[in-house]
């Protein structure tokens, strides 16, 4: 019997990679993952378990490594970095809009120095804009969707609003003191940049690539696929208006979330840095991208 050579022998197929990918219950992150969830694109050898949790907890998990992909706030990105690394795609920029500061009617027109302010996590970069903004608050941590609330009942002079927030705030009777989106791009000329996807460095490098590709591949299918992708984020649009849960998820799945460009790369550098200089980020911080 002759030899079977090299090319003639089975291929072993590659040995399954299961990947813990964690994001936000939103129709943004849904639209996002839309490719991915519903297996609309061939992954290989790579399978996703997909997680959902509020960003502040996502915030919170990443430092202890929980999950091999995660959607974290940029603010909780500065005391990641060593563990993981940015995706090229996935990012969420406010692009002259951001994260609003809502107060009950009858504070309107008031400064926030010295206010009582409910925030969505010390982690999230709501908060770091916020301090950026205004340093001199006391804060209160909730539960991002419980912010509104928080503020109807008193319990807070002011809130930082995020999500489908920064859209509904004005049918419960509140009102808006900044946009930290505006403030931001007044001071620096650049969008806001909110959260962004990361990797576990301590995965091989193939892997990482290929799932870098597959995050870039998911949007891409979901801008293209515009209408399936949308049907399916509406599930996640807490009881928004189908028109309401559309314009969210153009405001934050747009150009900057395809690609940071050089623009994207230098404005989350610059809130990195302005962060460390007022003394919020403990140290100084370098993004970096996979595929740098």
């Amino acid at each position: 019997m002759l030899p079977i050579s090299a090319e003639q022998e089975p291929r072993t197929p590659p040995e399954l990679v299961q990947l813990r990918l964690a994001h936000s219950p939103d129709s943004d992150d849904a639209f996002m993952f839309y490719a991915l969830a519903t297996k609309k694109i061939p992954t290989g050898n790579l399978a996703f378990m997909h997680v959902l949790d509020d960003i502040e907890t996502l915030n919170q998990k990443a430092l202890e490594e929980v999950y091999d992909i995660t959607a974290v706030s940029f603010h909780a990105y500065a005391e990641l970095a060593d563990r993981y690394i940015l995706m090229s795609s996935g990012a969420s920029f406010g692009d002259g809009y951001g994260p609003i500061v809502v107060t009950r009617s009858s504070l309107q027109g008031e400064e926030l120095k010295g206010k009582r302010v409910a925030i969505p996590g010390k982690k999230t970069t709501a908060y770091l804009a916020l301090c950026l903004y205004e340093p001199d608050i006391e804060t209160v941590e909730v539960r991002f969707d419980e912010i509104l609330d928080t503020v109807i009942k008193g319990d807070a002079d002011a809130g930082v609003v995020i999500h489908e927030g920064q859209l509904t705030y004005g049918s419960y009777g509140l009102a808006k003191m900044a946009d930290l989106g505006v403030w931001w791009r007044n001071e620096t000329g650049l969008p806001l940049p909110l959260g962004g996807n990361v990797i576990r460095r301590a995965l091989d490098p193939e892997t990482i690539r290929r799932a870098d590709e597959l995050l870039h591949a998911s949007i891409a299918y979901g801008l293209d696929h515009r209408e399936e992708a949308l049907e399916y984020a509406l599930h996640f649009a807490r009881g928004l208006e189908p028109a309401t849960a559309e314009h969210f998820v153009s405001m934050y799945v747009n150009q900057w979330t395809l690609d940071y460009g050089e623009q994207g790369r230098r404005a989350v550098q610059t809130l990195l840095d302005r962060g460390f200089q007022a003394g919020i980020i403990p140290q100084a911080v370098k993004a970096e991208f996979v595929g740098q």
